[in-house]
């Protein structure tokens, strides 16, 4: 083939060659550099298309260094046509590749045109081997130079629609030179420098491409870095939010991040309000930033909107948890931690703290009859006396435990003398005459921790609730709790204790009263009454019962009584009477336990006793004494006359005994007395009932009770109670009473759905 014909390699210099060769091996690494930058980019078309295009230049300068190391022949005339394809490729290369990196007009037809054209000059090419050769270079030559205008047609549209980068430039001016030589090697005579231009004219722009490639790969690894960064500086912010509590701070900590990691001071921030707790957060700049950055921002200003959004909640679930939404005091939860704060503080400094415990005498009397609303008014006037008393006072901390009880700590407190003045000021300062006839008062109970106590908020709540308490029972209205309150609590501990172990190891004994006829005193019956042996010494129910009480355990007590008269009736063969409380009756299955105290059989001989205030109180207990009745027990009204039944309710009640009270048995001499026992008699024998005066102390007060009319008696003149049977008058067994009246049970039918009701049966009178 002709060396003169353009586009055709002809014989270089060696330094041309090996400068082709070289090239062509740095252009390969430029390849390598290009498929890193592909491979970063996500895969970018304009990667993709360098990476091609710098591809064809490296096989370009090979198949050029390769030429000159070939002889003429077949091997040479492959690597010409290889030659003169990979600049056709080239040059159809230079469109997508400018669209892609440009960003230009549609390609189709720009590449449809250049690809007909190279593919008919590489038919022209191996055209038939008696065409003229000459006039194929020609053909090839003519279809180069037409793919080559329309390329650069195509780039001058893309640059001329478009603003050029600076790397856009260097391709440019690259593509230019590279293109200039290429042309320059077709239409230069001079067959050295012709051969030398076309083996080097795509040594520019590879380079340039290559360039490209490094540049983008360290804006990569830039980008990369300051992904990293701002990944970073997000993640810090996220975990700070969760120890800050000042959503402005958080603002100015996530503008510094911005600033330092964008490299941007005018960065600025704003949060603001919206509503509902809501808050919107804004992190700005006058620069331009890009789009990663706006998100890098965006992100920024969510995690500070979010966590404003938590502080408020966080804030507002605090205020509900430790904050008493009624009068807007601390509760109950706020004043045991400041208490116990308080008081840890107040052991390292040595002061005292003092707990000031305040109730609203007649509260329920306010709600019972103004309803929860005036009851909630009068609280509400209440804390804000509490509240003004500690106004201006860092040591006072006002709150409210719970429905009218509240509390002031104060710390570093005064001595008791300035305690005792404040507590009257309290009481004294708060009159409140808005709700009913009688004015609310408060009870107050002051109590006081002092250096070297046990560190022990709860105890120094209890003595403060026990002063009021104690001042409310004596109706002075404040009490300090000082150490003979503390002795008496003491005392009182020490005693429900030993209650306590009293009824767990079984020291209640029941001791029997004879209850006898008033004229023969015959013993008729006996009363059970509890007694406490405690080691020896035997304590009367005046020194137990209200405790027993207060604290439950004359349920136990009763019942153990019960169980022991069952064993009396056995041993005695004499019908016996046993108290029940009121308590006892309140249980749920207090039917339950009095079967299981006295057995299935006797009923017949046995008498419950209740007072008449406890039958008042227990309406609900009725169908249970009905129930015992229905059983063949006896129900009698203990201390008739002191409570408040009418006359109406009696005919009304499951009740077979009246037993007149000792107080009026102890006038039954006076003509008050006796008008008294006279009235109850004829109530009894209206309503079928049967009497019995307790408490007969003398001689003449049986006399007088015997003229009345009374049947039977009790009290210490005729028996005083003792473990075993007292006798008094003619003894059973021994004469005709215990054969007349032998001893014997008929046992209760139960009741089922085919047995239908309980027989009731009396045997004894």
């Amino acid at each position: 083939m002709d060396a003169d014909v353009p586009f055709v390699l002809g014989t270089v210099p060696m330094w041309v060659t090996m400068v082709q060769l070289l090239a062509a091996g740095l252009v390969g690494g430029f390849c390598l550099l290009q498929w890193i930058w592909w491979r970063g980019e996500r895969r970018r078309a304009g990667a993709e298309w360098a990476l091609i295009w710098s591809a064809d230049i490296a096989l370009l300068l090979l198949a050029g260094g390769l030429f000159a190391f070939t002889d003429p022949g077949a091997v040479q005339d492959a690597l010409q046509f290889a030659h003169t394809q990979l600049v056709g490729l080239f040059l159809l290369l230079a469109i997508p590749a400018t669209r892609a990196f440009a960003a230009g007009p549609p390609i189709r037809w720009w590449v449809a045109i250049s690809t007909t054209l190279l593919l008919g000059g590489a038919a022209a090419w191996w055209w038939h081997p008696t065409s003229p050769r000459h006039g194929v270079d020609v053909v090839v030559t003519a279809v180069l130079v037409a793919v080559a205008l329309i390329s650069v047609a195509y780039v001058v549209a893309c640059i001329g629609s478009h603003k050029v980068s600076r790397l856009g430039a260097l391709l440019v001016v690259a593509g230019a030179e590279s293109l200039a030589m290429l042309t320059a090697g077709g239409i230069i005579t001079n067959e050295y420098l012709s051969a030398m231009l076309v083996a080097l004219w795509s040594i520019p722009l590879g380079f340039a491409l290559g360039t490209m490639a490094l540049v983008r790969l360290r804006q990569a690894q830039r980008v990369a870095r300051t992904q990293h960064l701002m990944r970073d500086a997000t993640a810090r912010l996220a975990n700070a939010a969760w120890f800050a509590r000042d959503a402005e701070s958080l603002l100015l900590r996530a503008r510094d991040e911005a600033r330092t990691i964008l490299a941007d001071p005018e960065v600025e921030g704003s949060l603001r309000t919206i509503s509902h707790g809501r808050f919107v957060t804004e992190l700005y700049s006058p620069a331009a930033h890009t789009a990663q950055e706006r998100t890098f921002l965006v992100d920024l200003s969510q995690i500070v909107s979010a966590a404003a959004e938590r502080y408020a909640l966080t804030s507002s679930l605090e205020r509900t948890a430790f904050s008493d939404p009624l009068t807007r005091l601390p509760n109950r939860r706020a004043v045991e931690k400041h208490l116990r704060d308080a008081i840890e503080q107040a052991n390292v400094e040595r002061t005292r703290v003092s707990l000031v415990y305040c109730d609203l005498d007649g509260f329920k009397r306010f709600n019972d009859l103004h309803g929860h609303e005036g009851g909630d008014a009068v609280l509400v006037r209440v804390a804000d006396h509490l509240r003004a008393l500690a106004q201006g006072d860092a040591q006072r901390f006002v709150g409210r435990l719970g429905g009218d009880e509240f509390v002031v700590v104060i710390s570093r407190a005064p001595q008791d003398v300035d305690l005792v003045a404040l507590a009257r000021n309290l009481r004294e300062g708060f009159v409140d005459r808005t709700v009913g006839a009688r004015a609310a008062r408060l009870s107050v109970g002051v109590a006081s921790w002092v250096p070297g106590d046990v560190v022990d908020p709860d105890a120094l709540m209890r003595h403060a609730d026990t002063a009021m308490m104690e001042a409310k029972r004596s109706r002075t209205g404040f009490r300090v709790y000082d150490r003979a309150l503390r002795r008496r609590v003491e005392a009182a501990r020490h005693h429900r204790a030993a209650l306590e172990t009293a009824v767990a190891d079984g020291q209640f004994t029941a001791y029997f009263q004879p209850i006898v006829d008033a004229r023969t005193l015959e013993v008729m019956q006996v009363e059970a009454l509890a007694r406490w042996d405690d080691h020896g010494h035997l304590l009367l129910p005046a020194d137990w019962l209200e405790l027993a009480e207060e604290t439950g355990l004359i349920v136990p007590i009763g019942l153990a009584m019960l169980a022991q008269s069952r064993r009396a009736l056995d041993r005695f063969q004499v019908p016996v009477a046993v108290n029940l409380e009121a308590r006892q009756l309140a249980a749920p299955d207090a039917l339950e336990q009095i079967e299981a105290a006295w057995g299935d059989t006797y009923w017949e001989h046995l008498t419950l006793e209740i007072t008449e205030s406890a039958l008042v109180r227990t309406g609900p207990a009725v169908p249970l004494l009905s129930e015992l009745r229905a059983r063949g027990a006896k129900i009698a009204v203990d201390d008739f006359g002191t409570g408040y039944s009418s006359l109406a309710r009696l005919s009304r009640l499951p009740v077979d005994v009246l037993k007149i009270d000792r107080s009026f048995v102890r006038e039954v001499g006076t003509d008050r007395g006796a008008s008294v026992i006279r009235a109850i008699l004829e109530l009894a024998s209206v309503h079928g009932l049967d009497v019995v005066a307790e408490g007969v102390e003398r001689s003449s007060d049986l006399a007088t009770l015997v003229d009345l009319g009374v049947r039977r008696v009790q009290g210490n003149f005729l028996g005083r109670a003792a473990a075993t049977l007292p006798i008094r008058g003619p003894r059973p067994g021994t004469g005709a009473w215990h054969a007349q009246r032998p001893l014997r049970s008929v046992p209760t039918q139960p009741r089922g759905p085919e047995t239908g009701p309980l027989t009731v049966v009396h045997n004894l009178a």
